[in-house]
Order: C-alpha cells, then structure tokens, then sequence
C-alpha cells in the first residue's frame, strides 16, 4: 500500500471493525511474502531476519499462526515458477498505477487484473506509458510525529539523508533507505514502515474523499490478488 498509507484514516471511517482486521491481515501477509522475496526466497524465519521481523509483527496483530504456516508453504509450492511482472495503467479519475507481480500463469494474472482496472473504469496501457511518472523513493513512516518538516529532527534527518518529509513519512534516495532506517532507531523513532517506493512526480488532485475512497477499494482490491507485490498510485487530495 507503498505511497497511499496516509489516507488510510479516510479508509478506515468508513469500514467496520472487522473489515478493518481483514485489511490488517492482507497487508501482514504482503510483508511476509515480501521480506521472503528480499530474502532471496528464504522461508525459514531463523535464516532470513526481514521474514522473521514480519512474522512477530503478524503476532501483534493477532495473525492466526495457521494463515502464516499457509502463506511459507504456498509459496515454497510456488516459487520455482514464479515470473516477475509489471502492469500499468489508469485508474479512475485518470489516476497513474503501478502495479508489480510475481506470477506462476501471466494469463491468468493478466486477466484478473484488467478485470479489476475494468470494474474501477479505469484500463491498463502499454510498458512506460504510467512508468515514465513516477520515481522510486526510499519511505521510513514514523509513529507519532504527525510533521517532521516542523519539527527540531528535520535538519538532523536531512544530514542524515531525507531529501524531503510527507507528514510523517521520511523521504530517501533509495540507496540511502537503510541508512536512513539506522539513523531513526539511533534516534529512539518508532518506525512504522520502511520500504522501496514509486511516487508520482506530478500527482493526479482528487476532489472528494469519496474519490479517495474509490481509489483504495480498488488498491485493496488489487492487493487481495496473490500474485500482487506492489501497488503505486499517484494521487493527492487536500480537504478544503
């Protein structure tokens, strides 16, 4: 959910409770089945610490240990023909995606996302017609600072690495997102995510938190598909 966390608070008014823990799961198992990726396919937590990292964190949020069980094995089952894929295309509004995969059947892949972009109304475009939008950013979001920009840690930051702050989100040059996760531990930070992004240059004004809300049902929708590593949407929205 890369680059439009901040406007899960939108999201989650208008979700119920358990919709809420539905959401909590889908994006612990994408952590999981990430740092299993970053790991180099590596499922034994005791040999791969970004695995065992996201597994604790499945605890926290009271993660079945069955559906963690379940995820490590479907993917041992799986990774020996897994195929790395980009899609991307247009949302609703004209909002840039990018969505990145890993699929044992393209077409099937294929057809569940253009399935997805048709019922938002959007539709997927050829390679570098959205790619060429975006740039990859380092992200460390941070617990409990609602604007670093404003606050006495930003000029240590910046000598740190930051090259720019959303709200509570440390922006890095890739290369530099490591570093920059040390320097906030050092700094007694509480980290809530930290992760490689794609960030719109030029990002579409959506009017409406309705709008907002169409935008991530259909990135949650997305994400819900297995095979979906990734979603980067390139969209802001600034309440009046």
């Amino acid at each position: 959910m890369s680059g439009h966390s901040k406007w899960s608070n939108i999201k989650n008014r208008k979700g119920a409770q358990d919709k809420k823990r539905s959401e909590s799961f889908t994006r612990t198992s994408r952590d999981i089945l990430t740092a299993i990726r970053l790991g180099g396919g590596i499922t034994n937590p005791e040999a791969n610490l970004g695995l065992k990292i996201a597994i604790e964190k499945a605890r926290e949020v009271n993660m079945p240990k069955e559906n963690v069980d379940r995820l490590l094995t479907r993917f041992e089952e799986r990774k020996v023909n897994l195929v790395a894929m980009t899609m991307e295309g247009y949302g609703p509004f004209g909002v840039p995606m990018i969505i990145e995969l890993e699929t044992d059947n393209k077409n099937r892949t294929l057809g569940e996302i253009k399935l997805i972009f048709r019922n938002y109304g959007g539709n997927l475009g050829e390679s570098n017609s959205v790619m060429f939008q975006f740039k990859r950013v380092g992200e460390v979001e941070i617990s409990g600072l609602s604007d670093i920009s404003s606050s006495d840690l930003s000029l240590e930051l910046i000598d740190a690495g930051a090259v720019d702050f959303d709200g509570n989100i440390i922006l890095t040059e890739p290369n530099g997102l490591n570093e920059m996760v040390k320097k906030v531990e050092e700094m007694g930070l509480k980290i809530e995510r930290s992760e490689l992004s794609m960030r719109a240059n030029n990002p579409i004004m959506l009017s409406s938190e309705d709008e907002v809300g169409k935008i991530l049902d259909m990135i949650e929708e997305l994400e819900e598909n297995d095979d979906v590593i990734n979603v980067f949407a390139g969209f802001d929205y600034k309440k009046v």
